[in-house]
């Protein structure tokens, strides 16, 4: 929809009963989510999908949950049409065109994404606060956060990062050779060690502000033996390697930080002659009409108030927020002395925008 297409229902038009219905679909929605995270976390879709039709008590069992929750979840699952139920013998099962989009730890699985419903249920009254008075929220305030976001990041990673994502930067021969890289705003680190592992004789550095993340990082790294990979506690906007770099990569780092010209300024002035930066970020445009179209706006604009805008302001930051779209992240790859911008979209993973970057 262009700014100059009216929108096709409007308030003057709308049908108060159609308006309700949808109001009533998008409560349904919401709680489904919540009910969908729960599955996920509690390993019920995958025990429903390891099983053949089973009682409330049999998916309890196999599970090693309790069976009255179990079946309350249950309950909601059927008349959310993702589980199917038999009246005759008391049985469940996962419907199968569902199984796909809500097991395995591939990047099509989104019931991992929709645990992003019950975080922000989670911080909802201290974002009201700041809503009313300003100012923001800190990391400490979201407990869990990097597993969460280590999780899906992972998804994408295990399945795309050595063929598809990094080939992206033209960058493979000299990472075979060996070259140094670094990961800015690494959480949890899995990129850095998948990509330590692969191409031994390159030296890998990721960058966090939050040592409980790096800790993770480093306990992998040690567990599958890289002596290539090390992980450092740094805010970011602080870094200071004039040309030390030859390949800087960051996933869904920059929108969040407090000074994001400032983080990219500083990754500029670290790369070498001839290097690269592979920034990974929201798949969205710069601005709102051109987001009415897009399936997960509203979410992306959600996380954004109840998580990446308010962190960036609860460091006295800019608030970019997440949905700062792709006109403004060239122009400030551009602006942070970046001569050559490419955007690129894959399939695999609609929710980013891959930016390749050379001075």
């Amino acid at each position: 929809m262009t700014t100059t297409e009216a929108p096709s229902v409007t308030p003057e038009t709308a049908d108060p009963e159609a308006v309700a219905e949808r109001v009533i679909g998008i409560l349904d929605a919401g709680a489904i989510c919540v009910l969908a995270g729960i599955g996920h976390e509690t390993g019920l879709f995958e025990t429903l999908a390891s099983l053949p039709p089973a009682t409330s008590e049999q998916v309890a069992d196999a599970a090693g949950l309790d069976e009255r929750y179990v079946r309350e979840w249950l309950g909601g699952m059927v008349t959310a049409d993702f589980v199917q139920y038999l009246p005759a013998d008391r049985t469940y099962y996962l419907c199968p065109d569902h199984a796909p989009f809500l097991t395995g730890t591939g990047p099509d699985n989104l019931a991992r994404v929709m645990r992003y419903v019950g975080l922000m249920g989670e911080v909802t009254p201290k974002v009201i606060e700041h809503v009313r008075s300003g100012g923001g929220l800190t990391y400490d305030d979201y407990p869990g956060f990097h597993d969460l976001q280590a999780a899906e990041s992972a998804a994408v990673n295990d399945a795309s990062l050595i063929d598809t994502i990094i080939p992206l930067t033209g960058e493979v021969d000299r990472l075979r050779a060996g070259i140094a890289v670094a990961d800015i705003g690494c959480g949890e680190g899995h990129a850095i060690n998948l990509l330590a592992r692969e191409y031994p004789a390159s030296t890998f550095v990721g960058y966090d502000f939050s040592e409980d993340a790096l800790v993770a990082a480093r306990t992998e790294a040690e567990t599958w033996g890289l002596t290539n990979a090390r992980f450092e506690t740094l805010d970011v906007a602080r870094l200071d390697a004039p040309a030390e770099l030859d390949l800087v990569l960051t996933f869904d780092a920059i929108h969040d930080q407090a000074h994001p010209a400032t983080v990219l300024a500083n990754i500029r002035r670290a790369l070498r002659t001839g290097g690269t930066y592979l920034m990974v970020d929201i798949n969205a445009q710069s601005n709102l009409e051109d987001n009415l179209e897009l399936p997960w706006a509203s979410f992306l604009y959600a996380v954004s108030l109840t998580h990446c805008m308010a962190v960036s302001l609860g460091q006295d930051g800019d608030g970019l927020g997440t949905v700062w779209g792709v006109q403004t992240a060239e122009r400030m790859l551009r602006e942070a002395g970046f001569g050559s911008v490419d955007v690129i979209h894959l399939e695999e993973d609609p929710f980013n925008a891959y930016f390749v970057a050379k001075p």
